[in-house]
């Protein structure tokens, strides 16, 4: 198994696509790349912590190619954009890839590389050593299978989903 922690605006965003990925056996909700210690929603939506809203993947590399999850991760937000995906602004929604050793970090920046060939203005995603991940908490777990109607899952990230399976329907669950 293979895990990744990736943040590109609000959680929730990723959170609900990886899940329906095949070959992700698991999706948290978390907090990292920041100082503080044991941080929660509100000290990092705070923007002080310098914490971001990421998710760890766990994902079967036997199942799902490492190098879809990444190239996803870049058409999921807008990785050129700092501090901001859409309405969600502040240091806790930058575009952030957070490297466990030295083959993730050069497969993070590949990724990178590649997923400028689709931006008009340069690539701002951070990519930095994992120091920490800290869970969310429980509500922010999952959400949008939760919420699907509440107006963020409707209007931010229901489309994010379809986008998601447009370019990639073939690594969704149920697909043929």
């Amino acid at each position: 198994m293979t895990t990744y922690i990736l943040g590109g605006g609000c959680f929730w965003c990723l959170d609900a696509v990886y899940r329906q990925l095949r070959g992700v056996t698991d999706v948290v909700s978390g907090y990292a790349g920041g100082d503080e210690h044991y941080p929660n929603y509100y000290t990092v939506a705070s923007g002080q912590t310098g914490h971001a809203e990421v998710v760890s993947i766990t994902f079967d590399e036997a199942i799902i190619p490492a190098d879809v999850i990444l190239d996803l991760f870049f058409i999921l937000h807008n990785p050129t954009t700092p501090n901001q995906q859409g309405a969600d602004t502040g240091p806790q929604y930058r575009s952030i890839m957070l490297a466990t050793d030295d083959q993730q970090s050069a497969a993070f920046t590949a990724a990178k590389r590649r997923a400028q060939q689709h931006w008009d203005d340069p690539i701002v995603t951070e990519i930095t050593s994992l120091t920490a991940f800290y869970p969310a908490e429980d509500e922010h777990q999952d959400y949008f299978s939760k919420w699907p109607a509440s107006g963020y899952c409707s209007i931010v990230i229901a489309p994010k989903i379809v986008k998601a399976r447009k370019a990639y329907a073939k690594w969704f669950k149920g697909a043929a």
